[in-house]
């Protein structure tokens, strides 16, 4: 289906980032995390040092105010904080998450945003469904992944609340969600991966827009998932899987010269479909609090 709403939204915020929301890995996500493929175990001890690393980086190496939220051994997703919420400008969407057992997870994220005084708007609608991971915002307009997880009421809202920007649904019929297979890899750049199911969506993607976007193709889908961000002091940041992960797929981020590079390893989280986009909520904060 095309665009549910048409705005004009430029592209020149893309990436601008003063804050991100992290939350803490409980202990009961190697047993109880949902998951794809089940078989492969997680090293809860390494999982643990991966994301410390990832919060690092957003903390330290970036400068950027984080928000940790403590971990939750009831909800064994809870770490994966991008499908609670999605962020643009100064407006929240609080998801309604489309697997039932993470729908509490929602409570803390907007407990958390609301401390940042963002304009919050809840997702009531019990017959939508949407999980942020599903949700590709370009800096122009918003894609959004029609999965297991995300259904077309759920991009309806979404088109709804952020009424200033165009929003597209794509569907998503071998992943778990649309960034499963794609992100945005700088401004007009996609990251893509190179299996038949993500080039489709990239095609219906090319096809529903009015504008022409750049695509970087990498040899796997999971790496395709990486974080862009644009920090004053620092230009243009790309944080993407570890070489010692997939080693094709860094080769070709190696290639984009006017980046920071950032490799992160994030095996553990991957068992559990987590991928590096998941684990951060981005927000920029324009005004003070």
């Amino acid at each position: 289906m095309a665009g549910l709403s048409s705005g004009s939204g430029g592209g020149s915020s893309l990436g601008l980032c003063s804050h991100a929301v992290v939350r803490a890995l409980p202990e009961s996500l190697p047993q109880q995390a949902l998951r794809i493929e089940k078989g492969k175990e997680v090293d809860f001890a390494r999982a643990e040092r991966e994301h410390q690393l990832y919060v690092g980086v957003l903390k330290s190496k970036l400068g950027l105010q984080v928000l940790e939220l403590p971990a939750d051994e009831s909800l064994p997703d809870c770490v994966f904080v991008e499908d609670m919420a999605v962020v643009c400008e100064e407006t929240a969407l609080i998801t309604r998450p489309g697997a039932p057992s993470r729908r509490k997870e929602v409570d803390a994220m907007k407990r958390a945003l609301e401390s940042l005084n963002l304009n919050i708007v809840e997702m009531t609608d019990e017959n939508a469904t949407l999980d942020g991971g599903d949700v590709l915002f370009t800096g122009r307009e918003f894609f959004v992944g029609l999965s297991k997880r995300t259904n077309q009421r759920g991009a309806e809202i979404l088109a709804d609340t952020f009424k200033d920007y165009a929003v597209s649904t794509v569907p998503v019929y071998d992943s778990l969600h649309l960034k499963s297979f794609c992100s945005m890899a700088g401004p007009n750049l996609i990251a893509i991966g190179s299996t038949e199911a993500a080039q489709k969506a990239l095609k219906t993607m090319q096809q529903m827009s009015d504008h022409r976007y750049d695509k970087l193709t990498v040899p796997d889908d999971a790496a395709a998932n990486c974080i862009y961000l644009n920090i004053p002091g620092k230009g243009h940041v790309l944080l993407h899987r570890a070489p010692e992960e997939y080693p094709e797929s860094a080769k070709v981020f190696e290639k984009l010269k006017d980046h920071m590079l950032i490799p992160i390893a994030h095996t553990e989280m991957e068992k559990v479909d987590g991928l590096l986009t998941c684990c951060s909520v981005l927000i920029n904060k324009t005004s003070e609090l």
